[in-house]
């Protein structure tokens, strides 16, 4: 009888977080998951969620979705990222800049 009233007091002291599963779970201990970054195996490390409230009458699936903060079950479980190459290609050079003739009309009142 000693052995499941631990399991029971154990059970009680875990916070359940959102999604129904411990606080502090990674989601690679739920799902397989494939090169993802740390911050997306540890889903309590986002912050910045509950800010203010929209009126019911303008509020959007999406501001639903995004007003619950992520649990090991909303979690990407696979990542590749993209080459930077073009952003570092505009760094280097700098952005494009027109120098074409200006034919516009000055509609100046003075």
């Amino acid at each position: 009888m000693a052995c499941n009233e631990q399991q029971v007091t154990e059970a009680v002291e875990t916070k359940m977080g959102p999604g129904g599963v411990p606080e502090g779970s990674k989601t690679s201990e739920f799902y397989r998951t494939e090169n993802i970054p740390t911050r997306f195996d540890n889903p309590d490390w986002f912050q910045g969620y509950g800010g203010k409230q929209q009126h019911p009458m303008y509020r959007t699936t999406s501001a639903l979705y995004g007003a619950k903060p992520p649990s090991v079950h909303t979690m990407t479980t696979s990542f590749y990222c993209r080459s930077q190459k073009f952003s570092e290609h505009l760094g280097k050079c700098g952005m494009y800049r027109n120098h074409s003739l200006n034919t516009d009309l000055d509609n100046s009142r003075v």
